[in-house]
């Protein structure tokens, strides 16, 4: 069984230039099936929260809603590196409710690592979890909790001002201790600036390929949706809606039609053995023989 990588086998991994693999879990069956793939990392997102819980946005996420579905993760992928998003006001607005919130993750959810969204304005809670013990991954470019503040999910960093600050924010926080970046949405260019810049792993999504690693939602990698909208960042490696829904009206129309169950999918009860036949021998059995009374001609009145 592979080892579970490491924070320093990750900054291995920018140095030789082997990219970095990560994609979204949220439950047991997807850890356990992406830890068999041989995913390097897996990320407890908040998107969970458009993906599992139905929400418009990551927003209405909890931080009992990200422990509990790490939880679920951790138990099956016990040899994966696993991030969990802190969710959004967890962090930020006090120092001791971040750490609170962190260690929570870590404790009760079984985390390796947290992630953070935002960059400058972010460094001190960055520094105090570092100094905690805590390892923490940076996300800037896109940051889903910024949604409204954003205007909605646009490509960042297009205008120069734009990706001077988004650089900015990255050296800060790697200045502050976080151990790798998210870059999402970022122009691809920038993307590679930032990781060119940086001595620690970049994980692009919609970022280009310049990135030190690249990380999708399972649901959008499968196609794990009804409906899907298609994104230009997002290549899908297979249809498992599709699969999904035929295969259940399959069931429901052999159900209707009693094609389902069918005979071998039943229980019969076994047959009883006749009392006199298992008494004086008359079974077919030659293994089970009758008392030593009746096999030595003992008459019975």
């Amino acid at each position: 069984m592979r080892k579970r990588l490491t924070i320093s086998g990750l900054q291995k991994m920018k140095q030789e230039r082997n990219a970095i693999s990560m994609v979204t879990a949220y439950d047991y069956p997807s850890a356990k099936l992406a830890e068999e793939a041989g995913i390097d990392t897996l990320l407890v997102g908040d998107s969970l929260g458009n993906v599992v819980l139905g929400y418009e946005t990551t927003i209405p996420v909890t931080i009992e809603d990200i422990v509990y579905h790490t939880r679920a993760v951790a138990r099956a992928a016990t040899h994966t590196f696993i991030i969990a998003d802190m969710p959004f006001m967890t962090y930020g607005a006090s120092r001791e409710a971040t750490l609170t919130n962190a260690a929570r993750i870590m404790q009760q959810g079984g985390a390796q690592a947290v992630k953070l969204e935002g960059g400058s304005e972010i460094t001190g809670d960055v520094e105090a979890l570092v100094k905690a013990g805590i390892p923490v991954m940076g996300h800037i470019g896109l940051t889903p909790q910024s949604v409204h503040q954003l205007s909605g999910y646009k490509v960042q960093g297009k205008l120069e001002k734009d990706a001077e600050r988004l650089m900015k924010d990255a050296l800060a926080l790697e200045k502050a201790g976080a151990f790798a970046i998210v870059l999402e949405l970022l122009t691809e260019p920038l993307a590679a600036a930032i990781t060119k810049a940086l001595s620690i792993p970049t994980i692009g999504i919609g970022a280009g390929r310049a990135c030190d690693g690249q990380v999708l939602v399972y649901h959008d990698l499968l196609q794990y949706a009804s409906p899907y909208f298609e994104k230009k960042f997002v290549k899908t490696y297979a249809d498992l809606g599709t699969t999904v829904r035929q295969a259940i009206e399959a069931f429901s129309q052999d159900v209707k039609s009693g094609a389902f169950p069918a005979e071998e999918h039943t229980f019969q009860p076994q047959a009883e053995a006749k009392t006199s036949e298992t008494l004086y021998g008359g079974t077919s059995d030659s293994s089970e023989q009758p008392p030593a009374d009746v096999r030595k001609g003992v008459q019975y009145s």
